[in-house]
């Protein structure tokens, strides 16, 4: 009965959650990113963000969806990339994840902004760099990011897109300190320095090439365990580089 009722809470959480990363995914980048943070900065980015704590402010930009005033934000979460390269001419005019995080890193580099304004754009920021490293947020052009790519999970009906973004994640069943210290267990100075060096071209072309394991599903596209052991790594590294890469924009903003 326990495990029945295990699996029901978990299947309901992976199908009503919707939003990139899920709210487990963008609490522990910002919380990985924290403890890779100096604490000289770490303490300006809280003042700017406060109340809201560096992890908390990553799911900001979802929960404004509900705003109409942000309408405008929409497609801020996404981009598109064929091959691994960044295309200004096939993205959405309303703008695009990659051209919005150099748009507004430089803005906020620049600084004079009121506290309201630097403490949104930072949030989004924070938001949007997460977003970039859930591969399918890179998407092909003619899927929506695997959200037409419909499939069972654990014998429910979702898509492909949502499995990504929070159903493997949620299956572990913890939260996100007990995953963030985990993972954050395994970052090496190799690793740090590996991805600080990577261009956000670089980033693009990390999410096109996990596409083929992203995409390797059965023909009558039924996944359970197996998918989840397959591709567990390669989630739990894009949530490294994900923080590393925060912890870094951070830091040459504020530092």
């Amino acid at each position: 009965m326990k495990k029945l009722l295990t699996t029901s809470v978990f299947v309901f959480l992976l199908v009503t959650q919707t939003f990139a990363w899920g709210q487990l995914g963008h609490y522990l980048i910002g919380y990985m990113a924290e403890k890779q943070m100096k604490k000289s900065v770490r303490k300006k980015v809280e003042r700017v963000l406060y109340p809201m704590s560096i992890a908390r402010s990553g799911t900001w930009m979802d929960d404004i969806k509900s705003d109409h005033a942000y309408d405008y934000a929409y497609s801020w979460h996404f981009m598109t990339s064929k091959t691994g390269e960044y295309d200004e001419s096939i993205q959405e005019k309303g703008g695009n994840v990659y051209a919005e995080i150099s748009r507004i890193k430089k803005e906020l580099k620049a600084g004079k902004l009121d506290a309201k304004k630097e403490a949104e754009l930072l949030k989004m920021l924070i938001h949007m760099v997460e977003d970039i490293h859930q591969p399918l947020h890179v998407g092909k052009g003619d899927d929506k990011g695997g959200n037409d790519v419909k499939l069972e999970y654990f014998g429910r009906a979702t898509n492909l897109h949502a499995v990504w973004d929070s159903g493997m994640l949620d299956g572990k069943g913890m939260s996100y300190t007990e995953i963030g210290d985990e993972l954050s267990r395994r970052i090496t100075r190799d690793m740090i320095a590996k991805y600080r060096a990577g261009t956000m071209q670089d980033w693009v072309a990390e999410a096109v090439a996990a596409r083929p394991s992203i995409y390797k599903l059965p023909e009558n596209k039924k996944i359970s365990y197996g998918y989840g052991y397959d591709n567990m790594p390669l989630v739990e590294e894009r949530l490294i580089a994900a923080s590393v890469r925060l912890a870094q924009i951070l830091e040459e903003i504020y530092g």
